[in-house]
């Protein structure tokens, strides 16, 4: 018997992988391939599982290990790689636009999965709930701890990702009355310390993506509401209302010509991006309005 396999079931356990390693890498390469779009990092990804592969059982008697989900472990490895390639965008996402992505949303067959370029578009938790829903047929109840969601809350994250990759040729107009009220109140929330308010107006997977001038400003690439608050605090401060290329935004300091422009995706009434732009290419480039 090879050293690598393991049996199918422990007493007191549930159903542990059966194969040794190689057998689950073809199928554990294409989970990491439609989650990250390369086969270069999907290779990475699985061997960052192979690394943690369970050589061999316990010997009875004696503590018996949690099952092992090959699954699950490379869509968490995934998850935290989608998550720094958020804070490391080169340039500011859109999700209004058809081609942020990449690639427009052509499809001759409704039923062919969109290409992975398609997906660069949604946030890392709708990514992987529609990717291991609809196309590798997970249930919500076993995605929802990996994104720490509620299961229902799993499955509004794949509808969503759903309609945007459905509509990303018809997407509606942004609401730019609803963008302003939720960008003001983050403001005013922000000052105050107002952490109840923060929690409601900032999505759980809300990054901060910050030029190499504005990270030298302070405001560093970070993921989370409590570290993208904290990281823009101080400019926050002193910030001002602005619309940004005819988007709700910030630009600071609050009078003379701004030194650095935060620019705000809304999505359902939550911010889930924030671009901090600060050098002086990419702020001529802007449309301003103050």
């Amino acid at each position: 018997m090879d050293e690598n396999a393991v049996p199918a079931t422990l007493p007191g356990a549930g159903a542990l992988p059966t194969a040794p390693f190689e057998e689950h890498r073809p199928h554990l390469r294409a989970v990491a391939y439609r989650l990250l779009g390369t086969f270069e990092e999907a290779d990475e990804a699985v061997e960052d599982v192979r690394r943690t592969w369970p050589a061999r059982p316990p010997i009875a008697p004696g503590p018996v290990p949690a099952p092992y989900d090959p699954t699950e472990a490379v869509a968490r490895v995934c998850l935290d790689r989608l998550r720094s390639r958020e804070t490391h965008r080169e340039h500011p996402w859109d999700p209004w636009d058809p081609w942020a992505s990449g690639l427009p949303n052509h499809r001759s067959d409704p039923e062919e999965p969109p290409p992975p370029t398609a997906l660069d578009g949604l946030i890392p938790p709708e990514r992987l709930a529609f990717v291991l829903h609809d196309e590798f047929s997970v249930p919500y109840e076993l995605i929802a701890p990996i994104v720490e969601r509620t299961p229902a809350a799993t499955r509004q994250l794949a509808g969503r990702a759903r309609y945007r990759l459905r509509e990303a040729e018809e997407m509606p107009e942004p609401d730019l009355p609803r963008q302003r009220d939720v960008v003001a109140a983050f403001l005013a929330a922000s000052r105050s310390g107002d952490a109840a308010t923060l929690h409601d107006l900032l999505d759980p997977e809300v990054v901060l993506r910050a030029d190499a001038t504005a990270e030298r400003a302070g405001a560093t690439n970070v993921h989370g509401p409590g570290a993208v608050t904290e990281a823009i605090a101080q400019q926050l401060s002193t910030a001002r209302k602005a619309l940004v290329d005819g988007a709700a935004g910030l630009a600071w300091p609050a009078e003379g010509d701004p030194r650095l422009v935060f620019a705000f995706t809304v999505l359902e009434d939550r911010i889930t991006a924030i671009d901090a732009l600060s050098d002086a290419d990419h702020l001529s480039r802007l449309k301003l309005q103050l």
